[in-house]
C-alpha cells in the first residue's frame, strides 16, 4: 500500500513566515510560525531583511515536517504564497541582496508616482497592467533601489542583477539559484506586466528605466517551478504552485466562479471578486489582477487594498495599550453598544482603495468628554467593516452584480462582532468557513493540482465548508452610521490639502 503523502505549503506574510502541512482530504496537520523584524528606516518607508524572509521560512518547513511526525519523502510538493509586491533585488552571482527588501506598504516613491500622474500616464498604465500608479507596487520600488545603490544601474546594465518578488525570492534561494521565475499573480502586482498580452511590457520597462535581464520568466500558478536542491531536504521536492497572497486566499475560498467575492482581514484587508476569463477595467478606483492561471486558462479578478485593517488594532496594542492582546478588543468594544459617533480613518500609510490619497493621515472624529478606550476600540474595529463596505460597493458598480454573500478569512474574522456589524453594514450575508488558513490551503490546492495530487477544481471543491453565517440584523439602520464615515473620510481627505 501507498504511503499517504502530503502538501507542504509555504505562508510567507508580512510580518512572518509560516509553513503548513495538509492532508489529502484538505485538513490541517501542522503549522508553524517564525515573526521577523519590521524595519523603519524613515517615516513612511518599510523594509524587511530579505535574508531573515528566506532564514525564517526554511527554518518553519523543518520545523513544520518534524512537528508532524514526518520525513522530507513524505512531501509530495509545495505551495508558495506570499506578500505581494515587496521588492527583492539580489545579486545574480553571490545571490545576495543589493539592498533590505522594501516592503508593499513603503512610501518612499510616492513623490515619484505622482510626477508620473503629473506626465498623464494613468491611463495608459492601467490599460496595460489594470493597475493605479501608487508607491504600493513593485516597479518604483526596484527603480529606487537601481537609483540609490552604487553600481546598481552598471550591474543591471550587465545582467548581473536579478529582481523578485518573494516568491521568486524564496524559488532561487529552495532551488540553489537553478529558477528564476514567478506565477502571473505575482506578476500582474508588479506594474510592469501586461495582463493583456500576458508578458513583461517593453514600454513600462523603458518608462521605470528597468533592464528586462533583471526580470524572472513567468508561469502559471500550478506547474512544477523546479525542485528543492538536495542540499535542503533530504530528498528533491517539487515546487509547483506559487501564487501571491490574496489571490491564493480568493482560490482557498474556492470563489472559481465570476461574482463570487472574498475579503481577506489580516495587516490590511483585501477583498477580491472573481470576474472570469476576460479583465474588466475598473470605473472605481479599484485594480484589475491576475487572480490565478491553471492550464492554459487564466482567471481575473476586481481587487480593493485597504492599507490597515489588523494592524489598527496592534496599533491600540502596541501604541495607545488599551489592550494587551489583540483578541482583548472584541471585550472592550462590546462595552458600549455603539461608538457613540466617535469615527477612527486608520489611513496610517494613506488610504487605498477606492481613494488612494496617499497623503491621508490617520484621525479620530466625533470625540466628547464623555469618550473612553471601549468607544476608541469600537470605531477602530468598526473602521475595518466601513472600509470593506466602500470597496463592495465599488466592486459592484464595476461589475454590476449586486453582491449577495461575502465569504471572509484572515485573523479577525476570529471577532464575532466585527462579522456582525460588517453583514449589518453591507447588508449582506457574511460567511466564514471552517478551515481558516484559506491563503495556505489556496497554495496548496494549486501546488496540488500541479503534480495531480488532487485532479480538479471539482476534486477538492467540496472540501470547503461553513463555520458560521452572520446574516444582517433586520432592525439594523445602517443610512447614518455609513453618512458618518463619509464625513470623516472626506474631513481627512481635507487635512491633506495645502
Amino acid at each position: 500500500m501507498n504511503k499517504e503523502k502530503f502538501i507542504l505549503a509555504f505562508d510567507q506574510g508580512t510580518t512572518s513566515s509560516r509553513a503548513i502541512i495538509f492532508n489529502k482530504k484538505g485538513e490541517q496537520v501542522s503549522v508553524a510560525q517564525k515573526e521577523f523584524k519590521q524595519i523603519y528606516p524613515k517615516s513612511g518607508w518599510v523594509e524587511h531583511d530579505a535574508r531573515e524572509i528566506w532564514s525564517s521560512q526554511v527554518s518553519v518547513a523543518a520545523e513544520v515536517i518534524l512537528k508532524a511526525n514526518l520525513h522530507a519523502a513524505d512531501i509530495a510538493a509545495i505551495g508558495i504564497t506570499n506578500q505581494r509586491e515587496t521588492t527583492i533585488v539580489w545579486d545574480r552571482e553571490t545571490g545576495e541582496p543589493l539592498h533590505n527588501a522594501i516592503v508593499w506598504q513603503d512610501r518612499r516613491t510616492a513623490e515619484y508616482c505622482d510626477s508620473l500622474k503629473e506626465r498623464g500616464l494613468d491611463k495608459m498604465i492601467k490599460e496595460k497592467t489594470g493597475l493605479v500608479i501608487d508607491a504600493y507596487f513593485s516597479a518604483t520600488k526596484i527603480r529606487w533601489i537601481l537609483e540609490n545603490t552604487p553600481g546598481a544601474k552598471e550591474k543591471a546594465a550587465a545582467g548581473k542583477l536579478a529582481f523578485g518578488t518573494v516568491d521568486s525570492w524564496l524559488i532561487w534561494n529552495l532551488t540553489g539559484g537553478k529558477a528564476h521565475v514567478t506565477d502571473v499573480s505575482n506578476a500582474s502586482r508588479t506594474l510592469l506586466y501586461n495582463i493583456n498580452t500576458l508578458s513583461w511590457d517593453r514600454e513600462l520597462l523603458e518608462l521605470f528605466e528597468i533592464p528586462s535581464s533583471m526580470l524572472p520568466e513567468v508561469r502559471s500558478s500550478s506547474e512544477v517551478f523546479g525542485e528543492t536542491s538536495s542540499n535542503l531536504f533530504a530528498v528533491k521536492i517539487p515546487i509547483s504552485g506559487v501564487a501571491g497572497d490574496q489571490q491564493a486566499a480568493l482560490f482557498g475560498q474556492l470563489c472559481t466562479q465570476p461574482g463570487m467575492v472574498k475579503n481577506t482581514y489580516g495587516t490590511g484587508c483585501f477583498m477580491l471578486m472573481n470576474i472570469g476569463e476576460k479583465p474588466i477595467l475598473s470605473k472605481n478606483n479599484l485594480v484589475t489582477t491576475i487572480a490565478w492561471k491553471i492550464g492554459e486558462t487564466t482567471q481575473y479578478a476586481l481587487e480593493g487594498s485597504i492599507f490597515i485593517a489588523g494592524a489598527v488594532v496592534q496599533w491600540l496594542r502596541d501604541e495607545l495599550k488599551i489592550i494587551t492582546s489583540s483578541s482583548d478588543i472584541e471585550g472592550l468594544a462590546g462595552k458600549v453598544e455603539s461608538s457613540e459617533g466617535v469615527y477612527l480613518v486608520p489611513a496610517f500609510a494613506g488610504l487605498g482603495a477606492p481613494h488612494w490619497n496617499q497623503y491621508a493621515r490617520g484621525t479620530i472624529f466625533g470625540i466628547t468628554r464623555g469618550t473612553n478606550d471601549s468607544h476608541i476600540a469600537r470605531a477602530a474595529l468598526e473602521s475595518i467593516a466601513f472600509q470593506t463596505m466602500e470597496v463592495l460597493k465599488a466592486m459592484e458598480a464595476d461589475s454590476g452584480i449586486t453582491i449577495q454573500e461575502l465569504r471572509v478569512d484572515g485573523g479577525a474574522t476570529a471577532n464575532n462582532l466585527l462579522m456582525q456589524f460588517q453583514a449589518n453594514i453591507l447588508n449582506a450575508r457574511v460567511v466564514r468557513p471552517k478551515m481558516v488558513e484559506v491563503t495556505a490551503i489556496g497554495a496548496a490546492y494549486l501546488a496540488g493540482l500541479g503534480i495531480g495530487y488532487w485532479k480538479s477544481v471539482e476534486d477538492i471543491q467540496q472540501q470547503w465548508e461553513i463555520d458560521s453565517t452572520f446574516e444582517p440584523e433586520v432592525q439594523f439602520s445602517a443610512g447614518e452610521l455609513i453618512n458618518g464615515w463619509h464625513k470623516a473620510v472626506k474631513g481627512v481627505k481635507a487635512w491633506t490639502e495645502s
